[in-house]
Parts: C-alpha cells; sequence; structure tokens
C-alpha cells in the first residue's frame, strides 16, 4: 500500500506548517533519510532474524527507495534531482554550521 508515501508527505507538511522556515524543511529531509539508511544497515549487518524482518518491513531503505516504489520514468528523474538538490542544501547547512562554530 501507499502507507510509506503518505506518512512522508503527512510528516513534510507537518514540519513545514509547524516550523515554516525552508531549512526546518531541509533538516527534517536529511535527518530522516539518515535515519532511514541507519536502520537499513543494521537491517542488512544484524544477525537476528526477527528484527531483520521487522525492519524489512515497515521501514524503506531511503527515501529515493519511497519514490521508486510509487514513480518511474521522468517524474521519478524529477523528484530524485530535487531529492539531490535538498542533499545539496542541507550539506551547506550543515558545513556554514561546523566553519561557524569554529
Amino acid at each position: 500500500m501507499y502507507i510509506d508515501l503518505v506518512v512522508l508527505i503527512v510528516l513534510m507538511i507537518v514540519v513545514i506548517f509547524v516550523f515554516k522556515k525552508f531549512d526546518s524543511f531541509v533538516y527534517f529531509i536529511g535527518s530522516l533519510d539518515i535515519l532511514l539508511r541507519i536502520l537499513a544497515f543494521i537491517r542488512d549487518n544484524l544477525p537476528v532474524p526477527e528484527l531483520r524482518a521487522l525492519l524489512a518491513r515497515y521501514f524503506p531503505s531511503s527515501i529515493p527507495s519511497i519514490l521508486a516504489r510509487y514513480m518511474n520514468g521522468i517524474v521519478y528523474t524529477i523528484f530524485v534531482w530535487v531529492y539531490v538538490i535538498i542533499f545539496m542544501i542541507f550539506w551547506f547547512y550543515i558545513t556554514r554550521t561546523f566553519f561557524k562554530k569554529k
């Protein structure tokens, strides 16, 4: 079903309406994707079959894997490029914060 896509869209809308800043949205996307990738790493490298099955069933590998599940063609390509641009902005924010603290 579309539950993972619906949850992702609802969370993005909540972040946009609660924080009302673009950088909050960028931090949310970056943090969520990092969390999903950590869970995918745990799923792939942990020898506990029950936990592996639980993580494989309820948590996708990354945000692009959610997009790939429901889109294809040019629409998928456009959304992945938007995702890449958001991650470049995320990297810029992280780098700027790192150099500001020095």
